[in-house]
C-alpha cells in the first residue's frame, strides 16, 4: 500500500500530546491523518488533516470514526474496545489490536495475564470493590502497607495509592481494584519494545525513572539506566517476553521494578508511545513516534539505540496555579547547551497537569542528569 502523498488515511484515537508528537512524523512522511478527541482544544487539532470531537468511550462515536480510516491506532488506552473489535471484523486494521488492549485496559486482567504467562510481577489480590479490602484486613488475610490500584481508568499517577492505615482506605473510590504487595525496589525501570505487523522486533535501551514523591508522576527519565549491563539485559528479556505473549503491534512500554535482590518484576505496560521514551526525540537514531508509525504500517523498523545519553524532565503545572499557562524562565533553560523544550499546546495549566517536557543530551550521562536538575529548578509552569 502507498501510504505517502496518497489517499491512505491513518486514524488516531486521542488528541493529546502523544498524538501531537506522532503527527510530527506523519507530516514528515505526508500521511493523511484523522484524529478523534473529546476536547475542542486538543493539542492534535493544529497538526492533523481532519479533526473530530467525540467521546472515546462511546461505541458509535469510535466505530463511525474508525470506518473513515484504513489503519487505526490510539494514544490513550481509554477507548471503547468493543467498537475496535467490530472495526476489525469489518476489515479496518487496528494496531495495537483490540485483544491486547482488552487485557491492558484492566489492571486485574493485566496481572492475571502475567501470572498465566509466567511473567514476574508483584503478588496481588483482586477485589470487586474497594470496601472488600476492609474485610480482608480485619480477617488478617491482608496487612498494611500495600499498594491499591484502580482496575480501570488510572492514568498519570491517578488511581494508585500506597495504603498504610485504615484512614487511607476512606479516601479511595469504591471500585474494582487490585492490591499489590509493597515491593522494596531499588529502581523503577522501563523498556520500550517495537514490533511491526510482520513480526520484526526491536527494543530501546533500558531507562531509569525517578518519580515525584507525592504526585506519583515521572519527574526524570534517564537513558541509559545507570545499572549493571547484566541487569539491563535481563530487563530487556523480560520486556520481550511480555511483548511476545501479548503479540502486540506498535510500541509496548514495559515498566518494571529492580528489587533489592536484583530481580526484575513487571509493574504494568502501555501499548503506545510513552513518557519513558520522550528522550528518544533528541537522543535516539529513530524516535519512538516514528518507530510506532513504522510498526503499525508494517514498514522496516529503524535503529532503536541512542546516539548520545539523554535525560528527560517532565514539565507539569506548579502547585497553587490554575489558569492561562505561562512558562517562567523558559528562555534561561534554552541558553543551556543540549537543552530542548517541548510544549504540548495545552492553554490551561493546573497542579501536576503534564504541560510539556525538556530533553537534555550530553556525551556524559552524569552531566546530563546534573543539567536536568538545574532545568527543573529554573523553569516553572505557572499561570498569569
Amino acid at each position: 500500500m502507498n501510504y505517502f502523498s496518497s489517499d491512505f488515511k491513518l486514524g488516531i484515537l486521542g488528541g493529546g500530546q502523544l498524538g501531537k508528537m506522532l503527527l510530527y512524523e506523519t507530516r514528515k512522511y505526508d500521511i493523511h491523518t484523522l484524529v478523534l478527541d473529546p476536547s475542542e482544544e486538543a493539542p492534535c487539532r493544529i497538526a492533523c488533516d481532519e479533526f473530530f470531537t467525540g467521546d472515546l468511550m462511546d461505541f458509535d462515536t469510535v466505530y463511525n470514526f474508525g470506518k473513515k480510516a484504513d489503519v487505526l491506532t490510539f494514544e490513550i488506552e481509554h477507548v471503547n474496545v468493543e467498537a475496535l473489535e467490530k472495526l476489525e471484523q469489518d476489515g479496518v486494521k487496528v494496531y495495537p489490536s483490540s485483544a491486547s488492549l482488552k487485557i491492558i485496559q484492566n489492571k486485574a486482567k493485566q496481572k492475571l495475564f502475567y501470572v498465566d504467562n509466567n511473567i514476574p510481577t508483584a503478588p496481588f489480590s483482586r477485589f470487586a470493590y474497594t470496601n472488600e479490602i476492609l474485610t480482608a484486613v480485619k480477617n488478617e488475610s491482608l496487612s498494611f502497607p500495600f499498594v491499591w490500584k484502580s482496575a480501570q481508568f488510572g492514568y498519570d499517577g491517578q488511581g494508585v495509592k500506597i495504603v498504610k492505615t485504615y484512614s487511607d482506605l476512606d479516601e479511595l473510590p469504591n471500585t474494582e481494584c487490585i492490591v499489590e504487595e509493597l515491593v522494596p525496589f531499588k529502581n523503577e525501570l522501563a523498556v520500550i519494545v517495537a514490533r511491526n505487523v510482520s513480526g520484526e522486533v526491536k527494543t530501546y535501551p533500558l531507562v531509569e525513572m525517578e518519580f515525584h514523591p507525592t504526585a506519583n508522576q515521572v519527574e526524570y527519565v534517564i537513558c541509559p539506566a545507570r545499572v549493571d549491563i547484566e541487569i539491563a539485559k535481563k530487563a530487556q528479556l523480560v520486556a520481550l517476553k511480555v511483548s511476545a505473549a501479548l503479540e502486540h503491534v506498535g510500541l509496548l512500554a514495559v515498566e518494571m521494578f529492580l528489587t533489592q535482590d536484583n530481580e526484575i518484576i513487571v509493574n504494568e505496560v502501555a501499548p503506545r508511545p510513552h513518557n519513558s521514551g520522550h528522550y528518544s526525540i533528541e537522543a535516539s537514531y529513530t524516535n519512538q513516534f516514528e518507530q510506532h508509525l513504522r510498526a503499525i504500517l508494517d514498514l522496516p523498523l529503524g535503529r532503536a539505540d541512542s546516539k548520545v545519553g539523554g535525560v528527560m524532565v517532565n514539565l507539569v503545572g506548579s502547585e497553587g496555579y490554575t489558569g492561562n499557562v505561562f512558562y517562567e524562565n523558559i528562555e534561561d533553560i534554552m541558553k543551556i547547551e543540549g537543552v530542548t523544550p517541548h510544549i504540548y499546546g495545552k492553554k490551561q495549566t493546573k497542579p501536576f497537569r503534564k504541560m510539556g517536557h525538556v530533553t537534555i543530551v550530553h556525551e556524559e550521562l552524569d552531566r546530563a542528569r546534573e543539567v536536568a536538575g538545574e532545568v527543573k529548578k529554573l523553569i516553572k509552569v505557572i499561570s498569569k
